[in-house]
Parts: C-alpha cells; structure tokens; sequence
C-alpha cells in the first residue's frame, strides 16, 4: 500500500507555447464532470492507498482554475494527507481560493511564478505580472499558509545573468519556504522553439553558469540545496517537498487523473490523456485506458540510480552494483566528481554542478 496521492486537474485558461504537460484550455462547463470522475477512479483504486497517506498533491494545468465547487468537492472528499500540496497560478489566487484551500487541509501550495520581469513573462505567455504574484503571495500568508513553495524558470530567451539575479532577488525579498528553479525547455516542434529558436540555442550555452547562479544566489541566503533543481529554507522545519522526495526515493504512488502516472509493486501505467475517453470510462464505473509498463529489476535500479544521486543525502548501493562501471566509478572519484563513504555514494558539489552526465557516465 502507497502512502503518496497524484491528482492531476488539467484546465488552464490557455496553454503556454513552452508548455507540454497534459492540458486542456478552458471547459468549465465539464470541471465538475471531471471531478466525478477523478473520484470514481479513487473509488476503483482506494486497496492501494495506506489507511493514513503522507503526501496528496494536485498538479496541472492549472489547479486553482478549477471553478470553485468542483474544486471545494474534490479537496473535501480526497484523503487527509500530511502533506496537501496545491500548484496554483499567481493570477488565481484570491483571498477566496486562499481560504478555501486552507479550509480544506491544503497546507502547501506551489506557485507558478516563472520570472518576475515583465519582458520575460510576456515571452513566456504568462498572464500574470511581477505585482500579480505578490498580491497572490501575500492572500496565501493572510490565510495562513506557512509552506509556500515558488517555481522559477531560468533560461528564457531574452534573459541575460542580470535579469536572472533580479529575479532571484524578488523571490529572496520575498522569503518563500521553497523554491523550485528550471532550465526552460522547449520541445521540439511546439510553436514557441519555432519563434524563438535562435535565441534558445545562444540560452543553451549559459545554461550551465545561470545554474551556477542559481545555486550560489539561495545558498547563500539560507536554503539548503536539497535536489538538483530544489531550494528549501533551513532552520526548524524539515521544508522539502515530501511528495516528490517520494519520486526520488523510489517510493510506489498512486497518480488519479488524465496522462496521471502511478507506479505500484513494480508495474508503472499512464492513464489515457483524452478527457473525453477518460470521462467516458469512469462514468461507466470502469478504469480509464492504459498504457502498462512492466518495471524490470535492471529499470528500477537504474531509476534508483538516476533519481537517487539527484538529492544531496548519498544513496545506499547495496543491491545497485549491477548497474554501475565500477571502471568509471573510480575514474570519476579519482576526478572529485563522485565519493563513497561506507556503502554509500554521493555527487559531489562539483559533481552535481554537472549533475546527469555524471549519473549517465556512472550506470553500466
């Protein structure tokens, strides 16, 4: 049994051109259908959720766009969790949703705040502006929220290292428990590599000091780097996200919702990503379609592996020495990248400054 809940609510009032998560633009009129149907699907699969969970977290889309009674519905019917994580989109939060959420045992919330400069937001596709985000910010600490976590995209086309400082300057101000920072990536194809495709590859070439900065910037002010690309805030609280250090420790999790993966007992699925087809199912009383991924012994440790090394706590290896050169393994300590210390394995600061090329050099 899992103690670790994925609720993906897909509705955005429109699609960033960057973005290539499982999305659908607008249908408030099927919010609440929707709804039905993530429930009818925690019904079906409620033998492999623990009596008590630790984590519940619903991502997008865009949450907090949900209307307000679907929304008041689902956070009021889903399990009580330790953690309750919402992703919210600054231009969403009013003092209403903030209360509605703290109501409803929501007691973290992630905001998408990308950049606070107004040029890179504009490229971005963002709706929100750099004051939007902090009125957001401020609704969430009026209705008690004291876990607010900030998403910052570095990266941008049209950003240079001074526009990142500033950026991180705003968050810091700020004083969030958590920050999430990204290298923007933009898939192949979509219409935002198709207009700003020169640019992303000039912001290819920087990506590796803007990470540089990035790390430098919120260790420097008091937040411990806890995961490749995670910030939380040191002091009495254990502020790392505990529902995606689930991801990363190979824990099984349940994950309700259309493209929403689960992994239990060595088997991954993916719902279907047509909301349609998936509303259609679970109306029925049935399962959504599938996709089904077999986990082999190889895959899992090699999984555990590449996640593992992600954080800055080293990774046991016992059982893991199948999948490791054990020839690189040497020549990348002999280079300060990688250290062992009884039976366990760690990157090193230099090491995680390289981060997947020293994991992908590391597995056999």
């Amino acid at each position: 049994m899992t103690r670790h809940l994925y609720v993906h609510l897909p509705f955005c009032a429109q699609r960033c051109g960057y973005c290539d998560f499982v999305t659908v633009v607008g249908r408030g009129d099927q919010h609440a259908a929707y709804v039905d149907a993530l429930l009818g699907e925690l019904a079906l699969e409620s033998e492999l959720l623990a009596p008590e969970l630790e984590t519940v977290f619903l991502g997008g889309g865009t949450p907090t766009f949900t209307e307000p009674r679907p929304l008041e519905r689902l956070l009021n019917e889903l399990p009580r969790a330790e953690e309750v994580t919402v992703e919210a989109n600054p231009e969403t939060v009013t003092q209403e949703l903030a209360r509605l959420l703290r109501r409803y045992g929501v007691n973290r919330v992630s905001l998408g705040v990308q950049s606070f400069s107004p040029h890179l937001l504009e490229v971005l596709e963002r709706v929100a502006h750099p004051d939007t985000v902090r009125r957001a910010y401020y609704h969430l600490r009026d209705a008690g929220f004291d876990n607010i976590s900030f998403d910052l995209i570095y990266g941008i086309p049209g950003q240079g290292p001074a526009d990142l400082e500033a950026d991180l300057g705003e968050a810091l101000a700020l004083a969030p428990e958590h920050l999430s920072c990204y290298e923007l990536e933009a898939k192949p194809g979509t219409r935002f590599t198709h207009a700003h495709g020169a640019e992303l590859s000039r912001q290819a070439e920087a990506m590796e000091s803007y990470f540089e900065l990035v790390v430098e910037e919120l260790t420097g002010n008091g937040y411990r780097w806890y995961e490749t690309a995670n910030f939380c805030r040191e002091g009495d609280r254990d502020l790392r996200s505990r529902h995606n250090l689930a991801y990363w420790l190979g824990r099984d999790y349940v994950g309700l919702g259309i493209g929403a993966v689960s992994t239990i007992v060595g088997n991954r699925w993916r719902n279907t990503p047509r909301l349609p087809a998936y509303m259609r199912e679970l109306a029925a009383g049935r399962r959504p379609a599938r996709e089904l991924e077999p986990l082999s012994t190889d895959v899992r440790m090699r999984e555990r592996v590449m996640l593992g090394l992600r954080l800055d706590e080293p990774l046991a290896m016992h059982g893991l020495g199948a999948v490791l050169d054990q020839q690189a393994l040497m020549r990348l300590e002999r280079l300060g990248l990688v250290a062992r210390n009884n039976g366990s394995l760690a990157l090193t600061a230099r090491g995680r400054m390289l981060g997947g090329g020293v994991t992908a050099d590391l597995l056999a």
